[in-house]
């Protein structure tokens, strides 16, 4: 399968071609961009032009773009304005989102990538029509935006009534927009459990998350190496393997100082992954 890391593993410092340079020197494929403001400005001109002459020459794939979650540079601490949600009933606050949106797909035409990755709401967020209607205007038009640049949408399952996995099934049911998704295990992990998740999405998956967690709290611990990890990579792998072609394998990681060449552990954590025996068991059943 093939591989990707995200950069949200150094979301909190600023995205330059040395940290590229470091992903790929660790002998990973491909990258998915974490559009933090503090970290990948997609309203400076200047940052994206300098990543789009490296990518030009470069080995590495930008395979995709994680929807940015806040329009300031402090992860969403300057107060809730900050927040950037396509379920905004207020119809002004929701295209001004929409907007901050399409600035970062705009990063396509100087670098292009396949998809961008899309939350439904925040985490926790209660079920309400409105906000589902309100998601529904934000797609119809983000999906022709990102068509155009060549992009695709990805709706990422994430912890609220909005986007567990049957949710988004049902949302697209309804709405019949022409979209695919992103499985984020950890996520599958703190709602409805990673099988069901799987099962639920599968038709429609083209890419992951892959992080750890206690259950409870959405912490994108390192597989394999972080203590309080609750998931059970092994069948995680025997349902991911069941379609291979269908997405690769993706690091959602969270930067830890334990780690003092995280690259390195993240290449590691690949080659755990697909060496594990997936074969069925009558322990496992």
């Amino acid at each position: 399968m093939n591989h990707v890391l995200s950069t949200h593993l150094f979301v909190n410092h600023r995205l330059t071609t040395v940290w590229l340079d470091k992903i790929l020197a660790a002998g990973i494929p491909a990258v998915e961009i974490f559009c933090a403001r503090q970290h990948l400005d997609y309203r400076n001109t200047s940052q994206i032009a300098e990543l789009g002459h490296w990518f030009r020459d470069a080995d590495l794939k930008f395979h995709s773009l994680h929807s940015p979650m806040y329009n300031d540079d402090i992860w969403g601490r300057s107060g809730p304005q900050s927040v950037i949600t396509i379920t905004e009933p207020a119809k002004p606050k929701r295209l001004a989102m929409v907007d901050e949106i399409k600035r970062a797909l705009d990063i396509a035409e100087i670098v292009p990538f396949q998809y961008l990755v899309q939350h439904l709401g925040v985490s926790g967020e209660e079920l309400d029509q409105r906000k589902l209607d309100a998601a529904f205007s934000c797609l119809e038009e983000l999906s022709i935006f990102a068509h155009q640049r060549g992009v695709q949408i990805l709706l990422e399952n994430t912890p609220n009534d909005l986007s567990s996995s049957e949710a988004l099934v049902r949302f697209l049911k309804q709405t019949h927009l022409r979209l695919e998704f992103c499985l984020d295990v950890g996520h599958a992990n703190l709602a409805e459990g990673v099988e069901t998740a799987f099962e639920t999405m599968k038709d429609k998956i083209r890419s992951t998350h892959l992080h750890d967690n206690d259950g409870k709290d959405d912490s994108h611990l390192f597989p394999f190496f972080a203590e309080g990890g609750t998931i059970d990579w092994k069948k995680t792998m025997r349902l991911l393997r069941s379609l291979p072609d269908q997405y690769p394998l993706l690091l959602e990681l969270k930067e830890s100082a334990e780690y003092q060449n995280p690259f390195e552990i993240a290449r590691q954590i690949f080659d755990k992954l697909e060496s594990l025996d997936v074969t069925t068991t009558d322990h496992d059943r």
